[in-house]
């Protein structure tokens, strides 16, 4: 019953927001309440959200002084030559545009951490796509999974957890599958240029001029399921909301205002080092990743803006965005708390596992790539590395399958997880693109299933996996 009901908990959350019935924060927490008290557990309702909360509680944090200390870092200019950069390279072509998005998501996501991916790509991005009235989700399928294939990275997460879980080394899961994982950033960059090709074609490729001096209510639109109602862009005067101004400079467009009053151009090189130290703390594990970005927001404002006044309308500019993420973490921790209190993913896990018949043992890393897919999209990557893959291990070694090449095929459904409604980064994606969770979830999970099943494919035939 429990099996059924989990199933039905999750199916019911989906369908809900993907038919925009309700807002995700309320989908995440009303649901899984109802189920509760359906399974009889509603007395115990209270200790699973609690418990929940306190797991989800220092991602919060984390979240929150991240998004303060890069929106803070955006506002100084720290990223303007990267975008620049960019810039140069997109021009005004929408199929260009698409394909550097798949590439600076893929190079932000060296650090290892999906939100600062997601906060860096879309602040450089966002201006384009709205200036050309281009698919917004387009932008946040192609960055989730970029993402998500780049998640595997050994100080990503998932590897650390499979090498745990199974006491292996992580250098020996993640090495042998690098080629695997290079095919399938590959097929990420085919699929950003095809997807961009369609907006090309659905669009037309604008010159730069062109792009400056288009009326703004024709360039500016919804952009095909970005999950808004067309309005004007900053430069029609109407879009109080729409974040960083748009410039025209030279006769080429420029994302970011260039002119902005928030620019620290003196102390570039200092916020520059203040972000290396930090990433470079994140990844040596000097600190808790909360404290961290506690200690260098604080820095950062205090640096950039000695003035009490400043610092507050730093922080007044980004709470929107704060609110929302917090906001949407700690209404995860319900979903979380009660899926993992009332023993429905256990049930859910148990029953995925016993439904493999006995002939396909000795293909024990296929079934564990497959199961990956579903697995770590409807639970947290702790779940299904500390719950699942050992279960799945012990399974393949009594079939004479190795755990390397368990925990290998494990990777694989990464590329998809990264748009789980229980990834609290995919909530600065969507947030900051300001795209509905519905739209986005509805346009990127056919493109992210494919990629981890390329990934899967490539394992098989390099016989990695």
């Amino acid at each position: 019953m429990l099996t059924i009901l989990g199933f039905v908990m999750i199916a019911t959350f989906l369908v809900l927001i993907m038919m925009k019935k309700m807002s995700p924060i309320a989908a995440l927490v009303l649901i899984p309440a109802l189920f509760c008290v359906l399974v009889g557990q509603g007395a115990k309702l209270g200790d699973y959200v609690l418990e929940g909360v306190g797991n989800l509680a220092p991602t919060a944090a984390m979240l929150m002084f991240a998004i303060v200390y890069f929106g803070v870092m955006i506002d100084v200019g720290l990223f303007d030559p990267i975008v620049r950069g960019i810039l140069r390279f997109c021009k005004a072509d929408p199929m260009r545009i698409v394909v550097g998005t798949a590439v600076l998501a893929a190079i932000v996501s060296l650090d290892g951490d999906g939100s600062t991916t997601f906060m860096i790509t879309v602040s450089a991005m966002y201006p384009l796509y709205k200036r050309l009235g281009m698919s917004l989700v387009v932008m946040t399928g192609v960055a989730a999974t970029a993402n998500g294939v780049m998640n595997t990275l050994p100080w990503g997460g998932p590897t650390a957890r499979a090498a745990t879980a199974l006491k292996l080394d992580a250098a020996d899961i993640f090495v042998p599958m690098i080629p695997a994982l290079a095919v399938g950033l590959v097929f990420v960059f085919a699929l950003a240029y095809v997807l961009g090709r369609r907006e090309r074609k659905r669009l037309g490729c604008l010159t730069l001029d062109e792009a400056v001096e288009a009326p703004a209510e024709v360039l500016v639109t919804a952009g095909g399921g970005g999950g808004e109602a067309p309005r004007k862009s900053p430069g029609g005067g109407d879009d109080a909301d729409a974040g960083p101004a748009y410039a025209a400079d030279g006769g080429g467009f420029q994302g970011l205002d260039p002119d902005r009053a928030t620019l620290r151009p003196k102390l570039y090189w200092f916020n520059a080092g203040l972000t290396v130290v930090l990433l470079a703390s994140m990844i040596m594990e000097l600190l808790p990743i909360p404290v961290l970005f506690l200690i260098g927001a604080a820095l950062a404002l205090t640096v950039n803006y000695p003035n009490m006044a400043d610092q507050k309308a730093r922080i007044a500019a980004h709470a929107d965005n704060v609110l929302n993420v917090a906001g949407m973490v700690f209404a995860a921790a319900v979903f979380t708390g009660v899926l993992t209190g009332t023993g429905m993913v256990k049930h859910m896990a148990d029953w995925l596992v016993g439904a493999v018949p006995d002939a396909m043992g000795p293909h024990m890393a296929l079934v564990t790539g497959l199961l990956s897919l579903p697995l770590t999209y409807f639970m947290s990557n702790d779940g299904f590395y500390f719950g699942v893959l050992p279960v799945l291990a012990e399974a393949g070694a009594a079939h004479g399958v190795s755990s390397l090449e368990i925990a290998r095929a494990s990777l694989v459904g990464q590329a998809l997880h990264m748009s789980s409604p229980l990834v609290p980064a995919v909530y600065v994606l969507v947030g900051m693109a300001k795209v509905e969770f519905g739209d986005h979830t509805r346009f990127t999970v056919k493109w992210a299933a494919l990629t981890s099943l390329v990934v899967l494919g490539a394992g098989i035939l390099f016989g990695i996996i």
